[in-house]
């Protein structure tokens, strides 16, 4: 009996402990408001999975947010795969290069978000006037959060803070608290300068207020600069919002399955993050990171499976894309079975294939369609030899008339020397007696040049020559 009270105080001291342990891993929710307009997103909730991993379940949506499983790949922290970053403190020129003075009109103009400058835990959408290239993929538009950080997502929920972020501070700021606090941006078509300025901490506003800003350069180039950072980032508490420094990128994938209303459940996966040392953000400090090259950079077979620059890429030849299988188009490399098609093969190959395709498949020409060379020289050889051949007949045609002159003039000259002999003759007195009843009947009509025949009541024949095959 005993056993039993124990066995059901045990888990009811369980089941509170796992409510406050719910209650404590919660993830910060943010309001998203797309073009100054609310955006309606799913929640989420934090749990702690059997391994120790945190794995987060949503509430009343099909997006769930997790890390790669062990089969595919780890999240590496830094590992100098995607950038590179350096530190400058107080005494290095580069610090005072990479601020930009927001009242420096040289630099664009500035914009103050009043919604952002106004609100607690609230996201604004802002287009770009450029290309931004963030792990080798070009953003268009970013997403500007009142906790020190811009979300990279394309797919807008309320839990902006786990995966996805350009973060020069993430942590619980409340600009709202002050008149003087604000977030306020400018884009001058060659960098996009966000800075939060004078926000503070809830429960230490008294501690004093941070600015910093986060610089989106076109080349790809992203910088942090901190002006004023009044306290140490360790006494910063993450219970009510994450605290991070430094950047992450993720996939998302659709699975089947039969939890979710409509049988698919979309799953984001990080497969890379850079996280700073936050005891080196000080005041009057700075850190730019620089890109390297990713198999995304390379539009050719040749280069993405030769380059130097890149390692462990993979040509798609369907897809016509470069990548190692880890990027935003991770869906893609799935569906069109990519590692499978690229897995021992060479550029020759595809190149022999769609040499055979080309050849095998050619598309049908119209009649309109240009000659190509070989006809074009089988039509000039038959109009030479028909012109060849018109110029022989007429070469022959004007011999022939000539001999047949000739044969007449020479029987003309024999029977006048046949009559001038035998005036007396039968044949003589014959042409005599027949000269006036002959060579009036006789009609001389103007023959046209060319090849018309003249046949029956005068009707024209044409004469067709086909070109038969050369």
């Amino acid at each position: 009996m005993w056993f039993g009270w124990v066995m059901l105080f045990f888990c009811l001291s369980q089941t509170e402990l796992a409510k406050v342990w719910d209650q404590q891993q919660t993830d910060v929710l943010y309001s998203v408001i797309p073009h100054q307009r609310e955006e309606s997103a799913a929640g989420y909730r934090v749990r702690r999975s059997s391994l120790g991993r945190t794995s987060r379940a949503v509430l009343g949506g099909g997006l769930t947010i997790n890390t790669l499983p062990n089969n595919m790949t780890h999240v590496v922290e830094d590992s100098g795969k995607y950038y590179t970053w350096r530190r400058f403190g107080p005494e290095d020129q580069r610090t005072q290069d990479l601020w930009f003075d927001m009242t420096d009109v040289r630099h664009g103009q500035v914009r103050v978000h009043n919604i952002l400058s106004n609100s607690y835990k609230q996201a604004v959408r802002v287009a770009l006037s450029f290309d931004f290239p963030f792990y080798g993929h070009f953003l268009r538009q970013i997403t500007i959060a009142t906790g020190g950080f811009i979300f990279t997502g394309d797919v807008i929920h309320r839990m902006l803070t786990t995966t996805q972020y350009i973060a020069p501070l993430m942590a619980n700021f409340d600009p709202s608290y002050s008149k003087d606090s604000t977030v306020q941006y400018l884009d001058n078509g060659e960098v996009f300068v966000v800075q939060w300025e004078r926000v503070r901490l809830p429960g230490k506003e008294t501690a004093g207020a941070f600015t910093f800003q986060a610089a989106l350069y076109k080349t790809g180039r992203i910088s942090f600069s901190y002006r004023d950072i009044p306290l140490t980032l360790d006494v910063i508490g993450s219970v009510e919002h994450p605290v991070k420094a430094g950047l992450s990128d993720a996939f998302m994938v659709m699975s089947s399955t039969s939890q979710s209303p409509d049988g698919a459940q979309q799953t984001i996966y990080e497969y890379h993050r850079v996280e700073i040392d936050m005891t080196k953000i000080t005041n009057s400090s700075a850190v730019e990171l620089t890109p390297l090259p990713t198999c995304l950079l390379h539009d050719s077979c040749e280069r993405c499976l030769s380059s130097n620059q890149t390692s462990g890429c993979s040509w798609c030849n369907v897809l016509q894309r470069c990548s190692d299988g880890m990027d935003r188009h991770r869906q893609e490399w799935l569906d069109y079975s990519c590692s499978e098609e690229s897995k021992d093969a060479t550029c020759d190959d595809y190149l022999k294939e769609d040499g055979f395709t080309a050849t095998s498949v050619a598309p049908k020409t119209e009649d309109t369609t240009p000659l190509i060379p070989e006809q074009r020289d089988c039509t000039r050889d038959v109009k030479t030899e028909s012109s060849t051949k018109s110029k022989e007949l007429s070469h022959t045609g004007i011999i022939a008339g000539i001999a047949a002159a000739l044969v007449f003039l020479l029987a003309l000259i024999l029977v006048a020397i046949c009559i001038h002999c035998y005036p007396t003759g039968l044949s003589p007195l014959y042409l005599i007696q027949r000269r006036k009843s002959y060579w009036p009947s006789m009609k001389f009509q103007n023959q046209r040049p060319g090849y018309t025949e003249v046949e029956g009541e005068g009707h024209e024949k044409y004469s067709i020559v086909e070109a038969g095959p050369c």
